[in-house]
């Protein structure tokens, strides 16, 4: 459903969302948004908790995909060292 609302910004930068809005969208006090901008238009978008079977899937496949590449947790360690030393300039 698309619906048009009017609300204003506080002296906090703090907006509230009509509740008509809210309910549409299922979001409710302490719902984490991600705030997105392209310079004329903000755009509010709710944050999704990650389901575990979709996280599981993903470490299957980097595994797979470490071992098809000869990988071995000592070469994770050292990537991240190297990573973090070039980091620091």
């Amino acid at each position: 459903m698309s619906a048009v609302e009017i609300t204003s910004l506080s002296s906090k930068g703090q907006v509230v969302i009509p509740n008509t809005i809210r309910n549409d969208l299922g979001i409710s006090s302490g719902t984490k948004l991600a705030v997105i901008s392209d310079g004329e238009n903000i755009l509010l978008r709710p944050i999704e908790k990650p389901r575990v079977d979709t996280f599981r899937k993903l470490v299957q496949r980097s595994s797979r995909y470490a071992r098809a590449a000869g990988l071995k947790k000592s070469d994770v360690g050292k990537a991240i060292k190297k990573v973090r030393n070039a980091s620091r300039g």
